[in-house]
């Protein structure tokens, strides 16, 4: 039978075969076919042979052909064929399609969208011939449709609406995707295709998921991509979200939502990240759609936008070099907004309310770099690339003249700081879990450490620092790269030398070539003709005398560089040992030897440097002491009958006809004082063994030796007159002459000698009453000296010019002094004590050194001496002085002080205070982490011995605060003569200062602003610059408690009521909200008032941009518009409250006659600033109008008539005020000058002319503020139907305006000089007729 059929076929006798067909039944055709199919054999010569004998013009054909497609659809869906008979069988049913009537086809395709209902479609390969069906019924001109026509068209839209509306087997959705791409479908197709593909990604498995985006990516050729990439991320953050909530235990509220394992995700999300980028190298279209989307969606919800999955995509697509510079744009600005929105609503307490918490985008992108464990390999490159550009965008940056300042690197404040700590932990965490890439991660770091020497670098110091803190091992891989960077070192500045060789200081334990390398680079610098190089050569020396430990040496306490496990585990196998060490170190000291006869600055990190090596390698004592006393002998006068003791001609050098210092005597002999106090200390408390008895007894002679020296140049030093070294009433001083510059030199170094005497002596005194004696004698010649050098150094010059010398003092000392002066009750000590005591400028000099090594710590995190680089023991120290100064402070008061004698200079319960307002400033941004210990150890009732574990800060501070409270209100109720306007301007300091301890919440913070705010409304007072401290703080106290606008209207009306209003003949009723507003504190206040109100503005200002950023995002979300536009209902009615408000502010302000000068310059520009506020407010609802989502409240209605009734007419006036006061200045100052020579005249009209046009630059801004507030009003109107210009009156002010009354004076002074010329014409005719034609007199009147 199928013979006959092929037969018939191939003798092309159609009618024979239509006749044979005819004859034949469905079964029997369909059995044909299959027998054929499964054999593989002429399958698609017998349905082409069957499509022959069923002509499309005879209705049998069609049902033929029908039940043909029908029969081949299933035989293929079955998958009982081989697969390319099925292709075979496909491709011929294609070719065929197109000769199918419309009916027919829409059969087929119902079919298809039933076999795709059902479920019935198992491997797809059937699907392949569903996109040709459509097309060809696309192109049919009419079908029946629900009893009506349609075009081809149409009918394939309501397929396709009808195929995505129904339930997929999610089986099947990666086939159907792969069919759509051969559909040529309409963007609007499209796009129900693509949100059904997405609908579908929960239901199904994650493995299918990469081939499905896979199809999807090749489908979005046509279209969609914004909808595909937003898809795709929404699902993945959902999925991130999701094992979030499993890790952290808090339970999901879909209950059918069960997450997957969480590397099986994250490798899924790598794997789909690799599709996507491999789509964007292929379509740029794809990639520029996914750049706009992140730009868009950075204005509304960021953690949508910038969740892992999405960093991790755009890191990946960075790796494309068309895209990587605006991605790593973007995510810088991201970043930086991100940080800089965080710190705006950590600053106000009304944004935090308003808006919740935002998205931690930096946590977002650690976890992108955790995330990257799990084969991510196309992300890591690019991780280390962002990490580098945080750092070098925002790390810190020069100063003038290239002073790097000083940033504490626990507090990163600023925006800009976090960043790059950012950046750094970014690479820091790469660097741990990721191998490949620790090599380049340290070169890069190296280089910028050897190449940056302009710019600062301590952020990548700190960085490699913790690279070698976190893996010592792993980094004597790469041992070449950091012996490379040492060949650098003498070409580096010394700061950047101290950090690198501190930062790699454990690696030179564990690499015998690492440590060879650096001695040798050390010993070249020794000998090198740069300055820089030798002292980075001593640098590099004595860090390893400190840590290369001779064997025998005490362990030490102050081991400041903390080592790993794994480091001490290579010490135990060290190829070299401690004998080795000792052999090294005395090595060290013999090159050191050699800085002893060099310049001024290398002698200096010497003597500062042995010390600290002494200390913590105790067993090369003896050579140190030995060293110091040679050098000293150099000094010293031998002959005790001779005054001075020591030779200062040897301490100076004389080159190219200028005298430097040579030697630093007084470090010298603070070294070796430093020195002694050490070795006898650790001798009391470890007494020696008897094997070490031959070094302790040489070691004891040297030490011995410089006691006796100390002791007799004590001696020696107490008689010495000035005179003995020159230094009288009569010697010049003045630094422009050689000898003045030599007196200035021996000033110092006598100056510096005698501190470092009183030192030792205090230390060695054993509480003796000579020795205190001594102490004093000493102060007394050190004080001479000091008086006589402030005196004529201050000639000519103001006094903050003239600084005092730093103190060679210890800071310990300091410590141990201030206790013993304050604090000592014990009995044995009262008399001894009370030599010192009894010395008022003795105890003032203590404070107000102690002061200075405060200042010191605060400025730059470290003190001069022993220990001032050593974190732990500088705030140990710096809590004891604090218990002191506290206690000074509060037992004697300031009153008391005074009426003693008038001193000159301030009094020690000023320097106390200026002393604890520095150290709590310090505690803030040093010790941020240690304020709970700081304030239980300067309790002064406890003596700091409390509980430190369970502080409650706020509770201590508020103790605190109580004392200084009680003490400023003291202050106040006194008579306005004892009124200490220096003390109240401290106190109020410390107490804003000690305020941000509070927590804003707690009721100890509601009491203090309350006490604030009582004290401002209660105390006339008349000094500008307390008042102005005192309302800063009560406004820096309300911001955390709610919005200070309520405040600022208060105080406007106060304002007004005091300096007056702008027409004299008003009469303003009196208002006191606030004493402290008084006619000499007003004007100052005014300026208060417009920094708090700017503040108002800029945070409206950011809520408005928000709100606009919203609108935008919610315009896709039609359908949830009513909730989304309740949700902007709270923050909306806040702006229009705040901005209604600051209106009624700024209403009593401009109608303030308010002094010319700064004042009325800030006043016009944020009024400039309201007016472009509100014009971004009529904006916002412009663009809610344009997108319908928006509607006008009445609320903002009221505003814009309270800006037309209370504002603008307000604004034209004061700027008429402005322009009148300003023409009074000129015409005032032109005047004055007429009587001085015509030089000076001009330049006098062209300096006033420059500051009143400097002065009225804000008015053309401020009316053009004005108009285009009212220009946008106009535009709003139109859009809401709501008249809202029925509230703004006729502009009035212009620069070219007629002011009737002006105008009208002019007009009869003119009059009046006409008539008055007339009579003088008349006049000059009666006495000479004659010349009645002459010009020259013209000409003379033109002239």
């Amino acid at each position: 039978m199928d013979q006959k059929i092929l037969d018939l076929a191939a003798t092309e006798d159609l009618q024979g075969l239509q006749q044979f067909l005819q004859r034949m039944k469905e079964q029997e055709v369909g059995a044909l076919i299959t027998r054929h199919a499964l054999k593989g054999k002429e399958i698609g010569m017998l349905v082409r042979a069957i499509f022959k004998g069923s002509p499309c013009f005879q209705n049998e054909g069609v049902c033929r052909r029908l039940f043909v497609y029908k029969h081949c659809m299933q035989l293929v869906e079955s998958g009982d064929l081989q697969s390319d008979i099925a292709t075979d069988i496909i491709g011929l049913l294609m070719l065929e399609a197109h000769q199918l009537p419309g009916a027919t086809l829409a059969e087929l395709a119902s079919l298809y969208v039933d076999a795709i209902k059902g479920g019935s479609i198992l491997n797809g390969k059937s699907l392949d011939l569903f996109p040709t069906i459509l097309t060809v019924l696309a192109s049919q001109e009419s079908l029946n449709y629900g009893g009506g026509q349609l075009n081809g068209e149409e009918y394939k839209k309501q397929l396709i609406n009808t195929l995505c509306s129904s339930r997929w087997d999610p089986k099947c959705v990666i086939h159907l995707t792969s069919m759509f791409r051969d559909v040529p479908v309409s963007t609007e197709e499209l796009q129900f295709v693509m949100v059904k593909v997405l609908r579908m990604f929960p239901k199904l498995d994650l493995q299918e998921l990469p081939p499905l985006v896979y199809q999807l990516l090749l489908l979005s050729s046509k279209g969609c991509k914004k909808t595909l990439l937003e898809g795709i991320i929404t699902f993945f953050h959902q999925q991130d979200q999701l094992q979030k909530e499993e890790q952290t235990g808090t339970k999901s509220t879909e209950l059918e939502a069960v997450t997957v394992p969480q590397d099986q995700l994250r490798h899924i999300e790598g794997t789909i990240i690799l599709h996507i980028v491999f789509a964007i190298k292929l379509d740029h279209d794809l990639g520029r759609e996914l750049i706009r989307y992140l730009k868009a969606g950075q204005q509304g919800d960021t953690s949508r936008i910038l969740c892992s999955f999405n960093i991790a995509l755009m890191l990946s697509v960075a790796r494309i070099h068309r895209f990587e510079e605006q991605v790593f744009d973007f995510l810088k600005t991201s970043i930086i907004k991100s940080f800089k929105d965080g710190q705006f609503q950590q600053n106000s307490k009304f944004l935090q309310d308003l808006i919740p918490g935002q998205c931690n985008v930096p946590e977002m992108i650690l976890e992108t770099v955790t995330n990257s464990v799990f084969g991510w390999d196309h992300v890591t490159q690019s991780l280390v690339q962002l990490g580098f550009i945080f750092m070098d965008s925002f790390g810190p940056k020069a100063g003038p003249f290239g002073k790097v300042s000083e940033t504490n690197p626990s507090a990163a404040k600023t925006p800009a700081q976090q960043t790059c700590r950012l950046g750094a932990k970014i690479l820091l965490e790469t660097f741990k879990v990721h191998e490949p890439i620790r090599s380049e991660i340290l070169e890069q770091v190296l280089n910028r450490v050897v190449t940056k020497t302009m710019s600062p670098i301590n952020h990548y110091i700190d960085l490699l620092s913790d690279i070698v803190t976190s893996a010592p091992l792993i980094l004597l891989d790469s041992s070449s790269k950091v012996i490379e960077a040492f060949d650098h070192l003498s070409y580096l500045p010394l700061s950047t030398v101290q950090g690198l060789l501190k930062a790699v200081q454990p690696l030179l334990k564990v690499s015998m070539s690492m440590k060879d390398s650096l001695i040798l680079v050390l010993r070249k610098a020794m000998f090198s003709s740069h300055l820089d190089s030798r002292k980075s050569a001593v640098a590099g020396f004595l860090l390893l005398l400190k840590n290369f430990k001779v064997l025998g040496s005490l362990a030490s306490s102050q081991c400041t560089q903390s080592l790993t496990a794994s480091q001490v585990q290579v010490d135990v196998h060290m190829r070299y040992n401690a004998s080795a060490n000792e052999a090294l170190c005395l090595e060290i000291l013999g090159s050191l030897r050699r800085c002893l006869s060099q310049q001024v600055d290398v002698r200096l990190m010497l003597y500062e440097g042995l010390f600290d090596v002494l200390r913590r390698n105790s067993q090369l004592a003896n050579t140190i002491l030995q060293t110091l006393l040679s050098q000293l002998k150099r000094y010293y006068e031998v002959e005790e009958d001779l005054l001075p003791p020591v030779k200062l001609e040897g301490c100076i050098t004389t080159q190219g006809g200028q005298i430097y210092l040579q030697e630093p005597l007084a470090h010298l002999l603070c070294c070796i004082q430093n020195c002694l106090a050490w070795c006898k200390q650790s001798l009391l408390h470890c007494p020696r063994s008897d094997e070490n008895e031959d070094d302790d007894d040489e070691e004891g002679s040297f030490q011995h030796d410089l006691e006796e020296q100390l002791d007799c140049i004590t001696r020696r030093m107490i008689k010495s007159e000035l005179e003995d070294f020159e230094l009288d009433k009569s010697a010049d001083f003045s630094l422009a002459s050689n000898v003045g510059i030599k007196n200035n030199i021996y000033a110092v170094l006598v100056m510096g000698v005698y501190e470092v005497l009183m030192e030792h002596n205090f230390i060695t005194s054993n509480y003796s009453m000579n020795r205190f004696e001594d102490v004093i004698s000493l102060f007394n010649r050190y004080h001479k000296l000091s008086d006589l050098l402030k005196e004529k150094s201050g000639k000519g010059k103001s006094p903050s010019s003239s600084k005092t010398a730093r103190s060679l003092l210890t800071f310990s000392f300091v410590s141990c002094l201030l206790t013993a002066l304050f604090r000592d009750n014990a009995q044995s000590h009262e008399e001894s004590l009370s030599v010192l005591r009894s010395s008022n400028e003795f105890m003032r000099y203590a404070v107000s050194v102690a002061l200075q090594k405060i200042q010191q710590l605060e400025e730059t995190g470290q003190a001069d001496g022993p220990d001032g680089q050593n974190a732990e023991k500088t705030f140990k120290y710096l809590c004891e002085i604090t218990r002191v100064l506290l206690w000074r402070y509060t037992s004697i008061p300031s009153a008391v002080e005074e009426s003693g004698k008038k001193e000159k200079g301030r009094t020690i319960s000023l320097l106390c205070l200026e002393g604890l307002l520095r150290i709590f400033n310090t505690v803030q941004q040093r010790y941020q982490n240690k304020i709970q210990q700081f304030l239980s150890a300067i309790d002064v009732v406890s003596d700091g011995e409390g509980e430190q574990e369970n502080i409650n800060i706020t509770e201590k501070a508020a103790f605190h605060i109580r004392q200084f409270q009680r003490s400023l209100v003291t202050q106040l109720s006194g008579d306005e003569e004892d009124f200490n306007s220096k003390e109240a301007q401290l106190l109020v300091s410390i107490l804003s200062t000690l305020s941000r301890l509070l927590e804003p919440t707690s009721e100890q913070f509601g009491q203090m602003l309350t006490w604030t705010v009582k004290i401002c409304k209660e105390n006339n007072l008349e000094d500008v610059h307390f008042c102005k401290g005192l309302m800063s703080m009560m406004f820096s106290l309300h911001v955390q408690h709610k919005s200070p606008v309520s405040l600022l209207q208060e105080m406007s009306r106060d304002i007004h009521s005091r300096l007056g209003d702008i027409d004299q003949d008003i009469e303003i009723e009196e208002q006191s909200h606030f004493a402290m507003v008084n006619t000499k504190t007003a004007a100052p206040t005014v300026v208060l008032v417009l920094c708090q109100a700017e503040k108002v503005l800029d945070e409206v200002d950011w809520l408005i941009t928000k709100l606009k950023g919203q609108l935008s995002s919610d315009k896709e979300l039609t359908d949830e518009s009513s909730q989304v536009s309740t949700a902007r209902e709270p923050v909306e009615k806040a702006i229009v409250l705040q901005l209604g408000t600051l209106l009624t502010a700024f209403h009593e302000l401009i109608q303030t006659s308010i002094p010319p000068g700064s004042c009325v310059d800030i006043l016009l520009k944020e009024l400039g600033k309201m007016y472009s506020i509100l014009t971004s407010l009529v904006k916002y609802y412009i663009q809610g109008y344009t997108g319908h989502v928006a509607h006008l409240p009445a609320r903002f209605e009221k505003l814009v008539k309270l800006s037309g009734s209370h504002l603008t007419p307000q604004c034209y006036a004061f700027i008429t005020y402005v322009q009148n006061i300003q023409s009074e200045t000129m015409s005032f100052g032109g005047g004055a000058e007429k009587k001085k020579d015509k030089k000076k005249e001009m330049a006098a009209i062209t300096a006033a002319t420059a500051r009143v046009l400097r002065e009225t630059k804000p008015i053309p801004n401020l009316i053009f503020a004005i108009e285009q507030y009212e220009k946008f009003l106009i535009h709003l109107t139109k859009k809401s139907k709501v008249n809202l210009m029925q509230y703004m009156k006729l502009s009035t002010s212009r620069d070219f305006r007629i002011n009737a009354a002006t105008l009208d004076a002019a007009l009869q002074e003119q009059e009046a000089e006409e008539i008055q010329d007339e009579a003088d014409d008349q006049s000059n005719i009666t006495v000479d007729e004659n010349q009645e034609n002459r010009e020259p007199k013209k000409k003379r009147r033109k002239r």
